[in-house]
């Protein structure tokens, strides 16, 4: 409940931004930053801080490798994942926290301010969704965890479907596509925004992600233990073993969600 707590209250400062005019700064790797990233993040590390558990997060420095390769444990937190879609206002960006246990994640939770949208998923529960009535309450974990929906064994699209990235389709993604046609006849494209993306396998709502474009650890760590408990996998693309965190270079390789491992 902690970690979910922590992404809701995150994702109420990030609206207070949204809902009002802002400015937007540009990191060195051309990326765009906003007050509500750091101010999310501010919330999120607040939560955090009392686990004694360390945290990567995109919005701080993070530690050498020779200090982080001893950590069995640690938090990754992306506070606004999809900052392109926040300025562009179409809501599809999300609060990312996910807990890594060698290297693997054990917890996500990925929540959809706009939407009141609440994606969590453990290794002991499975991967769930909830989306919050308009002024309704956080309930406790008894009343969400019956609440929401299992995401398990959802029935998916007749027509084999495809999330695409809006901002990031590369040349690689479109050769992954036209192989899909060719084995699968007609074909449906997905675009959504952020961690969203693995969410909709997750859901059933498509049947793979591939992703042939740069991303870091902090992108997909919470949605990776959505897709993976329920279901899915989460696999790096040339090699089909499962994506791994905190390596000493927190860029991912190349990856796929699969409804289903093949």
């Amino acid at each position: 409940m902690l970690a979910i707590e922590a992404a809701i209250k995150a994702g109420e400062r990030i609206l207070t931004v949204y809902e009002r005019d802002f400015s937007v700064e540009t990191k060195a790797d051309q990326s765009p930053l906003t007050e509500a990233d750091q101010q999310s993040n501010d919330v999120i590390l607040a939560y955090l801080k009392d686990t004694g558990i360390p945290v990567i997060s995109e919005e701080i420095k993070n530690m050498d490798y020779a200090q982080r390769a001893h950590w069995q444990q640690c938090w990754m937190v992306d506070p606004l994942d999809g900052t392109k879609e926040f300025v562009k206002r179409n809501g599809e960006f999300t609060v990312n926290i996910a807990l890594i246990d060698n290297g693997k994640p054990m917890l996500g939770v990925v929540y959809v301010p706009v939407q009141r949208k609440l994606f969590f998923a453990s290794e002991n529960s499975g991967s769930f969704v909830y989306t919050f009535k308009e002024n309704e309450e956080l309930p406790d974990w008894a009343s969400l965890s019956q609440r929401a929906k299992k995401l398990n064994n959802p029935l998916l699209p007749d027509v084999y479907t495809i999330v695409a990235s809006r901002s990031h389709l590369s040349p690689e993604t479109e050769v992954f596509i036209n192989a899909c046609k060719e084995k699968y006849g007609e074909i449906s494209l997905a675009s959504m925004g952020s961690s969203l993306k693995l969410c909709l396998v997750a859901e059933g709502r498509a049947h793979v992600y591939p992703r042939l474009a740069p991303t870091m650890e902090w992108d997909t760590a919470a949605a990776h233990a959505i897709a993976k408990f329920a279901g899915c996998a989460v696999l790096d693309f040339h090699s089909r073993e499962e994506l791994r965190y905190n390596k000493e270079n927190l860029l991912n390789p190349h990856f796929i969600v699969l409804r289903e491992a093949k």
